[in-house]
């Protein structure tokens, strides 16, 4: 109930018309969210679960399915800002007959697949919680009035810089992946545990920041196709990108939650795609890490999941041996693509849907963002996006080889 409460509060002080806005494919309308998490519940635990439940609308097992195919055929993606109906204050009564519903299911039964089932459609609701953040960023973003989702506290600075180094790491043999034992919860795909050898390496210390990034621009990164793959220099030339999204077209301001603000020169660069890290990295003489180096740097490093959720990522703290801002503050793209590892099986029926069917064209990330909801972050996490998007909150950590 704590988990479905913090999503309605996402939309605490927007108006209805805020929450129905699709500003692109890729983003959904606060609305849809809301009915969508609603709709996993009712349709994984209540409808097959609970004698006598009644669905809330017959319709909305089409309208709020997402890409589960099992279940039938869903709403276009890019149409889900045309639903003006159902309002706002029926999905609110929509959830309202989900919790009735998850209550009565979980008072009369405590069988340990029901509590695995309630945890995982925890888990996935809190994952859009942060889609809900990023997607009211862009829908904002795209309007004239650039209003502000949350003002700024008073007194909000970066920290000094930090100077950047990087930390060496051994290599060899070393495990990854979740235990997946039911210890702690973990996602299918970070399953199995298993070995993998890795050479010499080293990962720079925070991440990159804004005035590192604004150097590559201003040095004609962008204009430069040895430094950009093939694809990526396709996307940047076919979409006309010049420069981070949200960035000014003078470089000098940004828009963030907070509505339009001076560009911070401290703060870690975000929202920029997989091509743009790669093509930093390469511009910087580095390299992009790959998520078994990501993971087994992050061993040891304790997780910040108790942090509040701050609305913008902050710079590093002050410099120490210690790898920074490995999460909470950004996530991280690796240059591994979005595999499944070995051994891995899916969950059984329509949930195996939920991670491996896309375990193909997709970058993995890794770490966690400053709108990453506290207990999603763990060093085994594997979240994963295409290598154009950018939407996210995703940041650039250079890594390179070491001689062995």
């Amino acid at each position: 109930m704590a988990t479905r409460a913090a999503s309605e509060a996402i939309c605490a002080g927007l108006l209805p018309e805020d929450c129905a806005i699709q500003s692109m494919p890729s983003v959904s309308p606060l609305k849809w969210h809301l009915a969508h998490t609603s709709w996993f519940f009712e349709q994984f635990l209540l409808v097959p679960r609970l004698p006598d439940y009644q669905v809330f609308h017959p319709l909305f097992e089409h309208l709020f399915n997402s890409y589960y195919y099992t279940k039938g055929q869903m709403h276009p993606r890019a149409e889900r800002g045309l639903l003006s109906r159902p309002s706002m204050d029926e999905v609110l009564g929509y959830r309202a007959h989900v919790d009735a519903g998850i209550k009565a299911l979980l008072s009369a039964d405590h069988r340990g697949e029901l509590i695995g089932l309630t945890e995982l459609g925890i888990q996935h609701e809190q994952q859009h919680q942060e889609l809900m953040f990023t997607d009211i960023k862009h829908v904002f973003s795209v309007n004239p009035l650039q209003p502000a989702y949350r003002e700024a506290s008073a007194g909000s600075t970066s920290r000094g810089p930090v100077e950047m180094f990087y930390r060496e790491f051994p290599g060899g043999i070393s495990e990854l992946g979740a235990k997946g034992d039911g210890s702690r919860f973990c996602f299918d795909n970070e399953t199995p545990r298993h070995r993998t050898l890795l050479r010499p390496f080293a990962l720079a210390n925070r991440l990159v920041t804004n005035s590192e990034y604004r150097e590559f621009v201003n040095a004609g990164g962008y204009r430069d196709s040895a430094l950009w793959l093939a694809d990526g220099w396709t996307w940047l030339q076919q979409e006309c990108i010049e420069r981070p999204l949200y960035w000014s077209e003078d470089l000098q301001q940004e828009f963030t939650l907070h509505g339009p603000r001076s560009i911070d020169a401290k703060s870690p660069v975000s929202h920029v795609s997989f091509y743009e890290a790669d093509a930093y990295a390469r511009w910087a003489g580095a390299r992009l890490p790959t998520e078994a180096e990501w993971e087994v740097a992050a061993k040891g490093v304790v997780d910040d999941s108790a942090r509040p959720i701050t609305l913008s990522p902050s710079s590093a703290s002050p410099a120490s041996g210690n790898l920074q801002q490995l999460f909470g503050t950004l996530w991280q793209w690796t240059q591994s693509a979005y595999s499944p590892y070995p051994g891995f099986k899916p969950l059984t029926g329509s949930l195996g849907e939920y991670n491996g069917k896309f375990m193909c064209n997709q970058m993995v990330c890794r770490g966690s963002s400053c709108v990453t909801t506290p207990g999603h972050s763990r060093t085994t996490y594997r979240n994963f996006f295409y290598p154009h998007e950018r939407w996210q909150f995703f940041g650039v950590r250079l890594a390179k080889d070491v001689a062995g």
